[in-house]
């Protein structure tokens, strides 16, 4: 059973720990390891170099909108796929993260963390852009 009183918070947890995450990791993509820098190693686990563009730039939006909750349904949503494609680097590398390359089992973790905000909703305190009333 699901206590709709605490379950707006507990949205709202899982919202800004993904929204923290993702702003996390694009950021280091974008500060420390630089666009060019993430490029060659798009390229060089076969993904096209130009990616690290636009996954840095999602990466980065994507954890200010969850974090403010602005479209977090949305954003999440889309959040699954990216997840998930960048989990397909991980499936040869075995289950544990600690892996040699790093197993499946984080980033298909944050897939599933991103279907379950998809699917529970907003949460508490997110702005509701384009709404009146």
């Amino acid at each position: 059973m699901i206590d709709n009183r605490t379950a707006p918070y507990a949205a709202l947890l899982l919202r800004v720990a993904l929204g923290v995450m993702f702003l996390a990791h694009g950021l280091t993509k974008l500060l420390v390891y630089t666009l060019p820098g993430t490029a060659q190693f798009f390229a060089k686990i076969g993904f096209a170099g130009w990616l690290a563009y636009p996954v840095t730039i999602f990466e980065v939006a994507a954890g200010v909108l969850l974090i403010l909750g602005v479209w977090p349904r949305w954003v999440a949503a889309i959040a699954v796929v990216q997840l998930f494609v960048a989990s397909t680097v991980h499936f040869g590398n075995g289950w544990g993260f600690g892996n040699p390359g790093g197993g499946w089992e984080y980033p298909i973790f944050l897939t599933v963390v991103a279907a379950v905000l998809a699917l529970l909703g907003d949460g508490k305190f997110a702005l509701k852009p384009g709404r009146r009333g």
